[in-house]
């Protein structure tokens, strides 16, 4: 439970608690995905309902102080887990094969059609960090998506990785964590203090990422999916204007990076915003922090102008790297 202060409360009145529910739905496979939502009483049809999808292996929980900010702010919220993940994690992970197809084509896609059938008239629009941004494009329903704001998106390919940190992260991504799983049959990331436990096909996605995406995926889980072209084909009907935020210390969402996957979004007009934090006066952001909630005076402004009008703040951070 968040104690916040809702969107129109005056500010002298004591905050009250806002309690995110829990839902459930079904992926087209039969698999149930979990996760909460944030719904405000009155029904209004002009109001957005935003989903948020992590970034790979974090649990949905973590973005509840933003999702608690939107809602403030007079947004509908949906935070959700990727099936192996969180809330939608099996019983056991030893076996479990899921992949990062499995997240965009059935988990993604069913909490879309969630939104669509759940808050029924409503504008969906999604904020997406590190491997959310990819996961969008990979969901069939995604034309539903009104706007469209991104944080450190990408796909992993290890030479887009920042060149001063690139040997370091391929030891620890693509020659450890694959080893590891091997050993335990998924990737025991609580353990390592790295991520959340995560499935062997995620895995093996993340290891194998080539220069193009559809030639990324290998294994059992995508031998579901005959020709790997059809699966970069809903991309291209993503018509949401996209904000793409990329840090200059994060890692793994460089310019080249962030320009890769959004190059496959061809027919949504997009804008790359490069912040650095000293230009906010901060010592590092980083590929996980924009979302923690020390960063809310400084840098949840431009997604929340973003989501609500569909452009940046005066003098916000960050400077336009492309726009297409």
């Amino acid at each position: 439970m968040l104690t916040l202060l809702p969107h129109g409360q005056p500010p002298g009145q004591a905050p009250i608690a806002i309690v995110q529910r829990p839902f459930e739905t079904r992926a087209a496979d039969g698999y149930a995905i979990r996760g909460f939502f944030w719904r405000h009483p009155e029904g209004a049809a002009a109001r957005p309902v935003v989903i948020i999808n992590p970034a790979t292996s974090v649990r949905c929980r973590y973005y509840f102080r933003f999702a608690g900010f939107l809602f403030n702010h007079g947004f509908d919220v949906i935070a959700y887990d990727y099936r192996g993940i969180g809330e939608s994690r099996p019983e056991s992970l030893r076996g479990f094969d899921a992949s990062w197809i499995d997240w965009g084509r059935l988990d993604f896609e069913a909490v879309l059609r969630y939104a669509d059938r759940e808050f029924s008239g409503q504008p969906i629009q999604v904020v997406a960090h590190s491997v959310g941004g990819f996961i969008l494009g990979l969901a069939e329903s995604n034309h539903l998506v009104r706007r469209v704001f991104t944080v450190g998106a990408q796909y992993a390919y290890w030479r887009d990785y920042a060149a001063n940190a690139r040997w370091r992260m391929f030891a620890k991504w693509h020659v450890v964590m694959p080893l590891v799983t091997m050993l335990f049959g998924y990737f025991p990331g609580e353990k390592f203090g790295w991520l959340e436990d995560t499935p062997k096909g995620v895995v093996r996605d993340w290891v194998l990422s080539r220069e193009r995406c559809e030639e990324t995926w290998r294994g059992r889980a995508a031998m579901r999916y005959a020709d790997k072209r059809d699966l970069v084909r809903p991309f291209a009907t993503v018509t949401a204007p996209t904000l793409a935020v990329s840090l200059t210390d994060d890692e793994f969402g460089t310019v080249a990076a962030v320009e890769r996957l959004l190059a496959y979004f061809s027919h949504s007009l997009r804008t790359h915003v490069r912040i650095s934090p000293q230009s906010i006066g901060e010592p590092a952001i980083g590929h996980f922090d924009f979302f923690h909630s020390r960063f809310e005076p400084k840098l949840w402004q431009l997604p929340l102008q973003w989501l609500k009008f569909g452009s940046r703040p005066e003098n916000g951070p960050g400077f336009v790297v492309s726009s297409h």
